[in-house]
Formats: structure tokens, C-alpha cells, sequence
């Protein structure tokens, strides 16, 4: 299909939401050809990324041209996006990356995916993700080198939008599930505040940690997305770009496990902000912020194996070894234990927001290094884990190449509930980085 005029200067499947959304809105750009030019490049690319849970060309293309043909609706009107196949859809399987739900037909749509079809957005499909979300992966690969995993657990998200099969897609993070795919494929993710983006619909793993969050391509796009998930509509100012005054670079207890190329890309992240003027200073997390990776992965296993009850009761025979091994471990927790944890996390979540007085902007690690070769496992959310446990908003961007020539990202953090500060931030970060 040809593209219509003012969408000649490139593949249509090139674009980035919100120019895509720009383009239709002014008649540049109809959604069925930029949903063909995405179909073309699945077609060429889904057998080496391996992206796709579900797929159906024909009732995308379908959908793309009743948008056409229908009034304006919303702010995604026309803008084909991905679904983790975590998240319910009643048109479309939800599987939740198990043999135990293949097949499965949900009776309605997850909040967030009735928001995106209100907001004129094309559901193209459902994307891999992790079984439940959890840690055994998925098919899909990296998009750059097919020997390396794409990260988890959002697997098929991250490694789509960086393959330009499509300029958006939902991810969920209960430790790392976003962060650390975005940083692993090279594009933007962006985790909200715990609570930001409603989870009705949306398969359970640890209530008091799951966060829905956004892969794209750009930090103008991940708000745009993250808007109409959340349906602030314009309650919020349009975004802007907004200079920090000074940014804490964080390198956490854990800095030992950072691997190659992680300190090169945050002085790179450093520099580039030193050079435009903005003081940036070591920065230690309070003394109540100590330990969280252990009460992280308490509150984790604990609420998993709460969570997966009625699968491991029933069909516990069909769960792979690696979600067996992690209900065991949470069943095994004592109540007391749980509690504690959640306790530490409430001090901690205190202790944290005073940092905001020093400091407008936190820097530190998104992953261990480049994408780990291999698909036995999605990498390690280590450098995840506690800013998950502290409900705090969390950007990463792309900023280098690592030593085996896949991506490194620095990950920004900021307070939490002030999402969209956090967000007029990294869209300056992202201008000086590149």
C-alpha cells in the first residue's frame, strides 16, 4: 500500500506515536496505511524477534480502516499499539504466558485497553510476555542480535517497539519488567507511580508492586501513552522540556554487580548534563533505604504465591519449574516476615521523598549491562527492584552501545505521584543525550 502524501519521507512504521497521531489527525497519514506499513515490517521481521503472542493481520487492518472512517475520538486516533499478553482483551487471547490459559477468552477488556480503544487507538495485537509475568521466558529475541534475550518480562513489547513493528506497546513491572527491556532493545520505558495506570484486568502477580508501564520510542511518546492509559485527558499541561538544577547520581549498594559498560553510560548521562550546566552530585540513599532487595523480593514471593493459588492448586503440573520454585519459596514466608517488609518499604518510601530536597532528579543504573546472551532467562532486575518497592516513577533512555555493541541505558528517577515532572525531565535529559 502506498502511504498518502506527507508521509513519504520514510516508512510510515517509522514514525513515533504522537507525530503518527499529528500526521492522521491532519489527514498527512491514514491509519490503514500505517498499520500496513507495521504488518509489512512484522511479516519480514516476526520470524527472526519472535515479538507477536497474537496477531491477526486482517482484523488490524480491518480496524484500522473503521478509524478511518470515524469521527476523531481521542488523542491515539488511528495509532496502532501492542498489548502484553498479561492484559485482558476480549477480542483477542489472553494466554498470561501459560499453557494452562491457551486459548483462554476474557469476557471484557482490561481498563486500560477500553481507555485505548475510547482514545481511537488501533489494537494490532498481543505481545510475549514472561509465564505470568514472572521469570520463565518467553520465544521472543532481541532485535539486534537474536542470540541475546530482550529482556522480561515484558519480552514482545520491548523487542516490537524497538523493531519498529509498531511505535507503542504496554508492559506491566512487578521488579524490572519494563526498565530493564527498554534498556536491554535501545528505546524508552517508562514505569509510573504504583497506582497510576489502573491493573483491573490485568493478570495479578504481587498487587502491591504490579505497575502497568509503556515502552515507545520517546519520552514525548511514553507521556502521550501513558496519558490516555491513565485518562488524565488535560488535566495535565502538555508536556515540556524542564532542566534540572541538580541530579544525585545514585549508584546504590549493589554497585559491585553493575557490569560492563554501566558506569560509561551514567558519566555519559553525567556529562552531558554537567556540560549543559546542571550540577550533578554523588548521591547515598538514606539509611532506611538499605536492604530493599530482600524486602523486595519478600513482598514478591509472598503475594505470587497468593496470587497463583488457584493455578497451583489445579494445574500446578503445567507451570514451569522456575514459577513452581518461586510459589514454594513464597508459601514458605511467614506472615510476620511479609509484614515486616512492608513495613521497611512504608519507612523507606518516607525516607526517600526527603532525597527531592537535595536533588530534582535521581541517576542510576536501568540493568546489569547489555542483554545477556542466551534465552534461558531475561536478564537480572537487580537494579530494579527497590525503585519498584518505593512506588516511585522511573524513566530509562537509551544512551550508548555497550562493549558487545547492544544498548545501555541510564535510568532516571523521581518522586513519587509527580509523574509528569519526572517526565519534563527526561524529555531534557533525551534532547542533551542526543
Amino acid at each position: 500500500m502506498q502511504l498518502t502524501s506527507g508521509a513519504n519521507d520514510g516508512a510510515a512504521n517509522e514514525l513515533g506515536a504522537a507525530e503518527a497521531a499529528r500526521r492522521i489527525a491532519r489527514g498527512a497519514l491514514t491509519s490503514e496505511a500505517l498499520v500496513e506499513a507495521c504488518l509489512a515490517r512484522v511479516a519480514a521481521r516476526e520470524p527472526a524477534v519472535e515479538a507477536w503472542a497474537y496477531l491477526d493481520p486482517d482484523a488490524a487492518r480491518q480496524a484500522a480502516r473503521a478509524s478511518d472512517a470515524a469521527p476523531r475520538r481521542g488523542p491515539l486516533q488511528g495509532v496502532p499499539v501492542g498489548i502484553k499478553d498479561i492484559v485482558d482483551t476480549s477480542d483477542m487471547p489472553t494466554e498470561y504466558g501459560s499453557p494452562i490459559y491457551a486459548g483462554h477468552r476474557p469476557r471484557a477488556d482490561a481498563l486500560l485497553v477500553a481507555r485505548l480503544r475510547a482514545a481511537g487507538a488501533v489494537v494490532m495485537g498481543k505481545t510475549v510476555t514472561t509465564e505470568f509475568a514472572n521469570a520463565y521466558p518467553g520465544k521472543t529475541r532481541h532485535p539486534m542480535n537474536p542470540a541475546h534475550t530482550p529482556g522480561g518480562s515484558s519480552s514482545g513489547s520491548a523487542a516490537a517497539v524497538a523493531d519498529r513493528m509498531i511505535p507503542l506497546a504496554t508492559g506491566t513491572q512487578t521488579a524490572g519488567s519494563v526498565i530493564r527491556p527498554a534498556s536491554f532493545c535501545g528505546i524508552v520505558g517508562f514505569k509510573p507511580s504504583h497506582g497510576r495506570i489502573p491493573v483491573a484486568g490485568v493478570k495479578a502477580l504481587a498487587p502491591s508492586l504490579d505497575t502497568v508501564g509503556v515502552l515507545a520510542r520517546s519520552v514525548e511518546d511514553a507521556d502521550l501513552f501513558a496519558r490516555v492509559l491513565a485518562d488524565e485527558g488535560t488535566m495535565r499541561p502538555e508536556l515540556v522540556s524542564e532542566r534540572p538544577r541538580r541530579v544525585g547520581y545514585c549508584r546504590t549498594e549493589l554497585w559491585n554487580q553493575a557490569g560492563d559498560g554501566v558506569e560509561l553510560a551514567l558519566d555519559r548521562a553525567a556529562l552531558a548534563m554537567r556540560s549543559a550546566g546542571v550540577e550533578v552530585i554523588d548521591l547515598q540513599l538514606p539509611a532506611a533505604c538499605h536492604g530493599l532487595i530482600e524486602a523486595q523480593l519478600t513482598v514478591q514471593a509472598f503475594e505470587t504465591h497468593l496470587s497463583l493459588a488457584p493455578e497451583w492448586r489445579d494445574r500446578r503440573a503445567e507451570m514451569s519449574a522456575v514459577i513452581r520454585t518461586e510459589i514454594e519459596r513464597g508459601a514458605a514466608i511467614p506472615v510476620a516476615r511479609y509484614e515486616a517488609a512492608l513495613h521497611h518499604a512504608a519507612l523507606a518510601r518516607a525516607a526517600f521523598e526527603e532525597v527531592f530536597g537535595a536533588v530534582d532528579l535521581v541517576l542510576t543504573p536501568s540493568a546489569k549491562g547489555e542483554a545477556p546472551q542466551g534465552l534461558a532467562t531475561t536478564g537480572d532486575p537487580i537494579f530494579n527492584r527497590i525503585w519498584t518497592l518505593l512506588h516511585v516513577p522511573c524513566v530509562t533512555l537509551p544512551v550508548t552501545l555497550g562493549p558487545h555493541g547492544l544498548p545501555l541505558g541510564a535510568q532516571l528517577v523521581g518522586r513519587a505521584g509527580r509523574d509528569h515532572e519526572l517526565l519534563a525531565l527526561a524529555r531534557w535529559v533525551e534532547a542533551e543525550l542526543a
